[in-house]
């Protein structure tokens, strides 16, 4: 692997680079907390050769989400189902845009 190639991951959102003891302290929460929203299927983080759990950038906003429902009272479960609904939400407006303007494309030919 180049440097180059290497230095491309830095801006890649979706690169496994955070273990899970850096991951909780940038969440400022525990591993367990970042195992719960695992087992809840909100994040899946890639693993390691040698096992260990490594999570993303966007992994880490989607926990940090969840993160903030928990700590307003919410139980863990219903968070994750909560950011995993405007996740999708988003996505489906994001779509939704795209099919706007290419209509409005053809619209102009």
């Amino acid at each position: 692997m180049t440097a180059e190639n290497s230095l491309g991951r830095l801006d890649d959102d979706d690169y496994p680079a955070y273990t899970m003891g850096r991951a909780a302290e940038m969440l400022g929460t525990t591993p367990n907390f970042l195992r719960a929203i695992g087992e809840a299927r909100l994040i899946t983080p890639l693993r390691s050769e040698g096992g260990h759990r490594r999570y993303s950038r966007y992994q880490l906003r989607i926990a940090a989400r969840a993160r903030e429902l928990v700590d307003g009272g919410m139980a863990v479960d219903a968070a994750c189902r909560i950011v995993i609904l405007e996740d999708q939400l988003e996505e489906a407006q994001r779509i939704n845009a795209e099919y706007r303007r290419a209509a409005g494309g053809q619209n102009d030919a």
